[in-house]
């Protein structure tokens, strides 16, 4: 029996994320809405939820440099860098990942857990994917075993919601689970700086 609030409501993350569906949680920087980022489905909910065109990529989490590398081609010498001294939130596109199937029209996508959903990643294949400065967010993916959707709980165009209390109540009501709002005790409520790197060693600034 689960008496800890925390392990309770993280349990039930998980069952709404393994089953393919929608959450919504606090991050290091913002609440975000979440889901298994290698299911095509459940990612074409969060788009509908945000009533967010599916050509624009999505943020990912990760646990580690470890899960990271198994969903793109290669991690640049630069990026290992920049992950290894950052000491504040930050997003790192890398240029290639591990994408799955795009189905044909009228085909029903399908997961795969070794692949990014399609609808997951930039058109040219690059993803964006942070290591997140917090506990429970580190914990949940780590638990989940693949990258998990981190995208803003906005309505498409509309302000970034810094606390819970800001979150519009449509998206609230669309998603399956609503993690326990005293977790964004541990929230900057500032996104995340994010970095764009090539293979050679570039760096871009997308976002300070």
């Amino acid at each position: 029996m689960m008496n800890n609030p925390i392990d309770t409501t993280m349990a039930e993350a998980l069952r709404i994320l393994r089953s393919g569906g929608v959450i919504l949680y606090p991050t290091d920087t913002v609440w975000g809405i979440g889901c298994d980022a290698t299911d095509p489905a459940a990612v074409a909910r969060v788009y509908e939820i945000k009533r967010r065109a599916d050509s624009k990529a999505l943020v990912l989490l990760a646990d580690s440099l470890d899960m990271v590398a198994k969903y793109v081609h290669e991690i640049p010498d630069a990026a290992i860098q920049l992950v290894e001294v950052n000491d504040v939130p930050m997003t790192v596109i890398y240029p290639g990942a591990y994408v799955g199937k795009t189905p044909a029209p009228g085909e029903k996508a399908v997961a795969d857990r070794h692949f990014l959903a399609y609808n997951a990643v930039a058109e040219d294949g690059s993803v964006g994917i942070r290591i997140p400065m917090m506990e429970f967010c580190r914990n949940l993916v780590y638990k989940l075993g693949r990258p998990l959707v981190s995208t803003s709980a906005n309505i498409s165009g509309e302000p970034t919601p810094k606390q819970f209390k800001e979150i519009p109540q449509e998206i609230v009501d669309a998603v399956d689970y609503v993690v326990n709002p005293r977790l964004e005790r541990e929230s900057t409520g500032v996104s995340s700086q994010i970095l764009k790197v090539g293979l050679r060693g570039e760096i871009e600034i997308i976002r300070k």
